[in-house]
């Protein structure tokens, strides 16, 4: 299962306001990703943010397509309260407050994937 990571570029001292934020943050509607036509076309599993100084990443693990997820998160009201609730504390401004706006964003800024590994079992050693 997929993982993705999204970088913020925030100004540094401020870790235990941006903290405040993200512990107040609105969860997803659902966690069900959908296509074009509403099928389910994939699932958010979870989502972890880590702060140091002026860099703040969001780990998201999932399954389906990442455009889903940028498409599905687009449209989730917490994240757009969330997007403005850190206007104060990023290092620039960028524009997320539409959903084309956050699409650019979640894409400019999403880290790129080196190497992903599980900790499931090698075949030979399942029971």
């Amino acid at each position: 299962m997929p993982y993705a990571a999204i970088t913020y570029n925030v100004q540094p001292g401020h870790e235990d306001e941006i903290a405040a934020i993200f512990a107040g943050f609105q969860r997803v509607d659902t966690p069900e990703l959908r296509d074009e036509e509403g099928r389910v076309a994939g699932r958010l599993l979870g989502t972890g943010v880590f702060i140091n100084d002026a860099t703040l990443v969001r780990f998201i693990h999932y399954e389906g397509s990442l455009q889903h997820v940028a498409q599905h998160m687009a449209r989730q009201k917490g994240v757009h309260e969330l997007e403005e609730k850190l206007k104060p504390y990023l290092a620039a401004p960028r524009d997320t407050g539409t959903a084309e706006g956050f699409r650019r964003h979640f894409s400019a800024s999403l880290m790129r994937c080196i190497s992903q590994l599980s900790a499931e079992p090698a075949e030979e050693t399942r029971g």
